[in-house]
């Protein structure tokens, strides 16, 4: 099939290589959160199709795992081919369907591109051990496999990247998968790449995605007997729903959770305040603060506090907001209306709570403009929620120590920052965050696809990225040989 991008390419769903409606018998509208306008008219999966598409991918896995790491890079260097060819037209889907701005549209096709060419190296990654063996004339053989079939439940905030994130390497270590992307993001999450994937040369059935109701199909796709790893990228109730569910799987299965946060960005007394300010700025306002990473919650030394507050304000009164498709817009639509009503509450919490509103501004449609609020205490509710839009609590610290134990109480550990001149001091302070990651003068956001992803406490289970995945994703089979 032709890679095309009209809405007429996307009504259902991608089954063992086949573009067939969905047999529920329900449409999803696929709108433009920006202008509401519909972008494609999906009929829904049923559970038959999802049995469809896990016994397709059974099925193909068996060839697909005995292919060549040659073969299997030569996939992802054709889909890297593809997406650079179809780069507008990528950007331009992300923008349209998931109010992604220009900006943070370009930073995701960069992602997902670099997810694609770390893919081309990951088939000759996955290496076996010999072992000496206690006993004379035996050796031991620990082979690495493929797991089989892997479940995929991405998100709609970086719909094209959290899918491939999980798909790229499954495929490449020689398993097969079937994705369900959330129904926020349909095309951008799944549909897309799926065109993207058969277009470079795929098989069918390796690669199958669902679009359905998750009342209808979500936790039987959990629960399925045939997936033996399950990820999944979103909120931390969800997150333990599915986990609960997995457990009544007929067969035990690992599960990938990359769940909420709540990043602390710290600034002490010796930081570069310009640096701080804008990193703190990017960190919370790119993509209306619809991320995992985002900048939750600015703590900032006492003696610089008044300085950071000021210089915070004027620079986020400057942030263009508005039509995502302008180049220099920062702040575009939040995805859904839930969304917006999460974040409207998120600011009359803040100004219940008596914090000082420093900047904000009215909201149109489902376009919220900066807001930032300071005195923020780091135990009010306000501070401990993760909020998923432009809103920014400053917070004031005595010292460091108390920096420190503002930053961890949390019952989050995904991202955080902290900003000093001293290095050694920097690495002192990251090693005491308790979070899975950590960055030293710079934002909270980043996802390098040779670099270990995950956080610690109810931000998640597992790793993403690099040899991280390649444990999560392939097996251990020991054989031993008695000569």
């Amino acid at each position: 099939m032709r890679f095309v991008q009209t809405y007429e390419d996307f009504y259902g769903q991608y089954i063992a290589g086949q573009w067939i409606a969905g047999s529920q018998g329900t449409t999803l509208l696929d709108r433009n959160p920006f202008d509401d306008t519909v972008l494609a008219e999906i009929g829904q999966a049923s559970l038959a199709d999802l049995d469809r598409a896990f016994d397709a991918a059974k099925k193909a896995q068996l060839d697909w795992a005995r292919s060549t790491p040659a073969e299997r890079a030569a996939v992802f260097m054709q889909a890297v081919s593809i997406l650079e060819n179809r780069k507008e037209e990528i950007i331009d889907w992300l923008i349209r369907e998931s109010g992604s701005t220009r900006i943070k549209a370009g930073i995701e096709w960069s992602a997902v591109r670099s997810g694609m060419l770390e893919a081309t190296t990951i088939p000759n990654a996955a290496h076996g051990y010999l072992m000496p063996v206690d006993k004379p004339g035996k050796e031991a053989r620990v082979y690495k496999k493929p797991v089989g079939v892997i479940g995929v439940i991405s998100p709609w905030n970086f719909p094209l990247h959290l899918s491939n994130r999980s798909i790229a390497p499954a495929l490449a270590l020689g398993n097969s998968v079937v994705l369900k992307p959330s129904n926020d993001t349909p095309i951008t999450g799944g549909l897309l790449l799926a065109k993207i994937y058969e277009e470079a040369g795929l098989p069918p059935g390796v690669l199958n995605v669902v679009v359905g109701s998750s009342a209808i199909i979500g936790d039987a796709f959990v629960r399925h007997a045939v997936p033996r790893v399950l990820t999944f990228t979103g909120s931390t109730p969800v997150g333990r729903h599915i986990a609960r569910v997995a457990g009544d799987s007929p067969l035990l299965k690992r599960i990938g959770l990359e769940l909420g946060g709540n990043a602390p960005l710290v600034v002490l007394d010796d930081a570069d305040l310009e640096k701080a300010v804008q990193s703190a700025l990017i960190g919370r306002f790119l993509h209306q603060g619809q991320i995992c990473m985002s900048t939750n919650r600015i703590i900032v030394d006492a003696s610089l506090y008044d300085r950071f507050v000021d210089a915070y304000t004027e620079a986020a009164r400057a942030v263009k907001y508005g039509d995502p498709n302008a180049p220099d817009t920062l702040i575009g639509p939040l995805c859904n209306d839930n969304q917006l009503r999460s974040v409207q509450s998120s600011i009359e919490l803040a100004r219940a709570s008596g914090f000082r509103e420093c900047v904000s501004g009215a909201i149109e449609g489902r376009v919220v403009p900066p807001h930032v609020f300071a005195d923020v205490t780091n135990h009010s509710e306000f501070a401990r929620n993760e909020i998923f839009g432009p809103v920014a609590p400053l917070i004031r610290a005595a010292n460091e120590e108390e920096a420190l134990a503002f930053a961890n109480d949390t019952e989050f550990g995904l991202s955080s920052a902290v900003f000093t001149q001293n290095e050694a001091r920097g690495l002192g302070f990251a090693q005491r965050i308790e979070a899975g990651m950590t960055h030293i003068n710079d934002i909270t956001v980043h996802d390098f696809p040779h670099v270990m992803f995950g956080g610690e406490k109810n931000s998640g289970l597992g790793r993403f990225n690099g040899k991280w995945i390649i444990e999560e994703f392939t097996t251990d089979h020991l054989i031993t040989v008695q000569r």
